[in-house]
């Protein structure tokens, strides 16, 4: 397991859940400025500084559970809300549309592209706000500090351990169920043509060499695919051509997007309830949440500016029958960490919430932004 995987899993999701959020925004015709301040307030939270700091800290992966109590604090970072069913399927489809990408990644450190291609629809987001820009750009250079001089096998470590962390998920979803590139069991399906990884040759020939390293004998044979070279390699730069198109919006066009449990992970749920439910004090995997966003309730909206509800079906009553019908073992409901409970079994949790104590000081304008709980606090 690489304990450099939990930044890019974080981002990757992060990037779905906003093309997500904006498609259903346009969808359910949000008012533009609302729609705007609600992007903005998530995105400039999701990439506080203090925030990824701790973030890029080497550090196993957490549970599917405790990932998803950081995006539902962070999608409720703004005026909008989302009730458990539609937090449930916008869950789901982050999840599968990023694991679509880590399984059809030409290479391994094409996952680093990926990344990027969702940086820069991120930062489409928010052409007009030069401070978050400022934020994401800052975050683009730690990718690049991080990961720019990682060899190819520590690459591929980190694509293993990402593919263990989606491997018992096969929730359908339709756009990928109508594009066939996803089964009725949930499972992808994967293309046996199309351009290669960057620096590979177009199989169909094998050369035999004898001790010396000369070449003795060619053969070819019948690979069965339509295979092409890659054209060039993807930019890191922080801009540029990435040329893979994985990790770009799917949403861009309107497409109503429906998911649905399959019978291998409705049948999985109950073997898996254990690691998808952990009891979040007794985990050292909740470090990070305990440490950013522990023990503190979203506030409602309030003042001038009042909040709205976000609804990822179709339809109210859709919404309210996928809350019924979903697996109770993989209905993720909000975790609350309560870090000073007890303090006597985790004294340096409670000190770390003593430190992040906010309430009795007087606001500042310049301080806003500061760090992720002063963020949602304010919001």
């Amino acid at each position: 397991m690489s304990v450099r995987t939990l930044p890019l899993l974080f981002l990757n999701l992060g990037g779905e859940m906003l093309y997500i959020l904006d498609q259903r925004l346009r969808a359910q015709n949000i008012p533009g400025d609302k729609a705007r301040k609600v992007l903005n307030d998530i995105i400039s939270t999701m990439f506080n500084r203090k925030f990824m700091e701790e973030l890029f800290k080497p550090q196993e992966l957490y549970s599917k559970k405790a990932l998803r109590t950081v995006y539902d604090r962070l999608a409720h970072a703004s005026i909008m809300r989302l009730n458990q069913a539609s937090m449930d399927k916008l869950y789901d489809l982050m999840t599968m549309a990023f694991k679509y990408q880590v399984l059809l990644c030409p290479r391994p450190k094409d996952v680093l592209l990926v990344t990027f291609n969702h940086l820069d629809a991120i930062k489409g987001f928010i052409q007009d706000s030069p401070t978050i820009l400022h934020q994401v750009d800052e975050t683009f250079q730690q990718l690049t500090e991080t990961y720019g001089g990682l060899s190819a096998g520590e690459f591929q470590l980190i694509r293993q351990t990402l593919l263990i962390f989606f491997q018992d998920l096969h929730i359908r979803v339709s756009i990928f169920l109508k594009d066939k590139v996803q089964n009725s069991n949930g499972r992808f399906v994967l293309p046996v043509s199309g351009p290669l990884p960057w620096g590979t040759k177009v199989p169909g020939l094998i050369r035999t060499f004898n001790h010396k390293g000369e070449e003795v004998r060619k053969a070819e044979f019948k690979h069965g695919g339509s295979y092409v070279a890659a054209p060039k390699e993807g930019s890191f730069e922080l801009y540029g051509d990435r040329v893979l198109k994985l990790g770009t919006n799917m949403y861009s066009v309107n497409r109503p997007v429906e998911t649905h449990m399959s019978g291998a992970s409705e049948n999985l749920a109950a073997q898996t309830q254990e690691s998808i439910a952990p009891n979040p004090l007794a985990k050292e995997e909740l470090n990070l949440l305990a440490r950013l966003i522990g023990g503190m309730e979203i506030k409602k909206p309030s003042g001038p500016e009042p909040g709205f509800r976000l609804n990822l079906f179709t339809t109210d009553e859709e919404e309210e029958q996928a809350a019924l019908t979903r697996p109770e073992e993989l209905s993720y409901e909000v975790i609350n960490i309560q870090a000073t409970q007890d303090q006597q079994t985790n004294e340096e949790l409670a000190r770390i919430m003593e430190e992040f104590e906010i309430l009795d000081q007087p606001r500042r304008s310049a301080s806003k932004g500061d760090d992720l709980l002063a963020m949602m606090d304010e919001l």
